[in-house]
């Protein structure tokens, strides 16, 4: 079997196995790999890594536009001093996402521009980025999704 065929094979093959970041790179990755006089088993490696990472990636891209989020905010951009009585670190714990394997929920309470929309959005990107399936509701927008479910007897 020629070169060419064997490009060819393995082009279609890494279609076929959805491994589109294999497929761009494996030809650079090999280059680099037998210039630096690296093993089969290191390429393999580095190209499984490379498409870890790509998916990873696009995984948490999807997670987060199917959120809904109104906008991106994120913690870094929240002013903490603004807000006295906001107890910083709880939110900086809350957004390694713990409160999500054990169960627990978050609740915000507060008047209008105290920062609860921005919070539930950060927290919400910090759980997307964790891996989870996140959806945005404002509570208004809850209620009226609620109510048109049950008008028509059937619940997204």
């Amino acid at each position: 079997m020629s070169g060419g065929d064997i490009s060819v094979l393995l082009s279609h093959h890494l279609k076929a196995l959805k491994l589109p970041v294999f497929l761009r790179e494996y030809k650079k990755v090999a280059a680099q790999c037998a210039k630096e006089k690296r093993d089969s088993a290191r390429f393999l490696l580095e190209l499984s890594e490379l498409e870890l990472i790509e998916r990873e990636k696009k995984g948490t891209e999807r997670r987060v536009r199917e959120a809904g989020f109104p906008v991106l905010k994120t913690l870094d951009g929240f002013d903490f001093t603004a807000i006295p009585s906001l107890n910083k670190r709880l939110v900086m714990e809350l957004a390694r996402c713990e409160y999500l394997q054990k169960r627990e929920n978050v609740l915000a309470v507060g008047n209008s521009g105290t920062g609860k929309t921005h919070i539930a959005i950060a927290l919400g990107l910090s759980a997307c980025h964790e891996g989870r399936k996140v959806k945005f509701f404002t509570a208004a927008g809850l209620v009226t999704a609620l109510t048109e479910a049950r008008d028509e007897k059937a619940l997204l």
